[in-house]
């Protein structure tokens, strides 16, 4: 399994992050190698990642399912793999700090199959970096919309 947690401090308080990440439309296109994404209903959404490992251009679509969703607080989620056999979970947490607020990304993604002992060494080294991008991008564009 491959885990990525990443933190920031935003100077902003806890209900402008919370009204940030709790609207997916605002912050989609942050995720690294993001696509596309399809909303299915409040709690469950497809994403199209695209990108390059080694040359080898590659799409994967993952299903993305809202398990928790505790305002202003945390979010929970749920991955499953459409295209590639993977699953994994993840949250968002917000917590007030003296009126800035800081935020903790953290992602957890199993590789499984024949195909996962090829693609686990990627995904280990792929995990973090995301977890850490999409936060600090995330907590970029919240300062500017707050």
């Amino acid at each position: 399994m491959a885990t990525g947690t990443h933190t920031v401090e935003i100077p902003v308080d806890v209900q402008a992050v919370w009204e940030y990440v709790s609207d997916l439309e605002k912050w989609a296109t942050s995720v690294p190698a993001y696509k596309e994404h399809e909303i299915v209903n409040d709690k469950q959404s497809i994403w199209t990642f695209e990108g390059k490992v080694k040359g080898i251009k590659k799409t994967i679509k993952a299903q993305v399912d809202i398990t928790e969703w505790n305002e202003p607080s945390n979010i929970k989620f749920e991955l499953k793999g459409l295209t590639d056999n993977f699953t994994g979970s993840g949250h968002f947490t917000a917590e007030d700090m003296n009126g800035n607020t800081t935020m903790t990304c953290t992602v957890n993604v199993h590789a499984g199959g024949i195909s996962g002992a090829v693609i686990t060494p990627i995904i280990k080294w792929a995990v973090p970096k995301v977890a850490s991008r999409l936060t600090e991008s995330i907590a970029r564009k919240i300062a500017v919309f707050s």
